[in-house]
């Protein structure tokens, strides 16, 4: 099975549209106002309308207020939401929209529970554990904790580069890969030679599983 990749933080239309061109699965676009690389409605309506067909919108959330995530999902085409709070099950399924659940990698952290906890989401997106941010770090976790991987898809985060991607796929064998920082010239600003190598790595990849 092919390796999916999304590429995440998108600030700009024309970096979205040459992610598109080679062959990205999904975008993300950031509604958290701390982080650097958070868009307006403004902004996301934008980057969206340039894309073209069979590339899906993930809207990423943090503890967000459901007015406010109604707004975004009114003008902005949201595909799929990823929460990455403290969201609950309940939460998340308030807009009728597929979903996925974030979560922060700890030594303890169970899998399988997290597995039951959300079992209707489309899949659980692993990332680094900071405890002050809820994401975009830029730090990696010690991949062996994903070994119990419960019974949703993997989506794999956290400190991934074009120098790491085909050892994640060859090591977690995740559903998908989920880079932002790692394919970056400045925060939020993409690099075209990194996001081109780091797909090209993970292809390659997949097909000597």
């Amino acid at each position: 099975m092919r390796t999916r990749v999304k590429i995440c933080g998108f600030t700009r239309a024309e970096d979205a549209v040459i992610a598109a061109g080679l062959g990205v699965d999904a975008i993300g676009l950031v509604f958290y106002q701390p982080s650097p690389r958070n868009v307006s409605i403004e902004q996301a309506v934008k980057i969206t309308q340039t894309l073209p067909a069979f590339v899906s919108v993930v809207g990423l959330f943090v503890d967000a207020e459901p007015d406010f995530i109604d707004a975004v999902l009114q003008q902005v085409p949201i595909d799929c939401l990823q929460f990455h709070g403290d969201e609950s099950p309940e939460a998340c399924r308030l807009y009728g929209k597929s979903y996925l659940k974030a979560i922060r990698m700890k030594t303890d952290t169970n899998l399988a529970e997290w597995s039951r906890h959300y079992a209707d989401a489309a899949g659980l997106l692993l990332d680094a554990y900071h405890p002050g941010l809820q994401g975009g770090t830029g730090s990696g976790f010690d991949w062996e904790l994903i070994k119990n991987q419960g019974s949703l898809p993997i989506i794999l985060a956290g400190g991934l580069t074009p120098e790491n991607a085909a050892l994640a796929v060859q090591q977690v064998r995740p559903y998908a890969l989920d880079v932002s920082s790692g394919v970056e010239s400045a925060k939020g600003i993409k690099d075209v030679a990194k996001m081109a190598e780091f797909i090209k790595k993970i292809n390659l990849a997949t097909e000597q599983l």
